[in-house]
């Protein structure tokens, strides 16, 4: 039983950590755009994209943190945050691997892969 409640804890950390990722990135894409594109080497989209962008992310942020209140509660928002999150880092290869100029989505997609794997993985121990 105790070890069900560490794990609920962790799970809880892990939404919110992956929350200010998404809300830093957000944030990013309205404020300075050219930091993230200058960092991963990666171009500039029109900003009308980076802000949709950024709100659909920042949606998902605030998700992830009211989860981050109750995991067993909203455990339909942890599933889907980990699918999600998985999904994405497969997008994100493929764009990465069809277009080598976009090398630099690797470091997101890592991210998104280690989030949705440690959000899947806390998820199942908490239960």
């Amino acid at each position: 039983m105790k070890d069900r409640f560490f794990y609920l804890r962790l799970l809880r950390v892990s939404l919110v950590l992956g929350a200010l990722y998404d809300l830093g990135f957000a944030a990013l894409m309205v404020l300075a755009p050219q930091v993230p594109a200058r960092l991963l080497a990666l171009p500039l989209p029109e900003r009308f994209y980076l802000w949709l962008l950024a709100v659909l992310l920042s949606m998902l942020a605030v998700l992830y943190l009211v989860a981050a209140e109750d995991p067993r509660r909203y455990s339909a928002v942890v599933v889907v945050a980990s699918i999600g999150r998985c999904a994405g880092a497969v997008a994100l290869g493929l764009g990465a691997l069809q277009r080598p100029e976009l090398g630099g989505l690797w470091p997101l997609a890592a991210a998104d892969l280690a989030f949705g794997l440690v959000h899947g993985v806390l998820w199942k121990a908490q239960r």
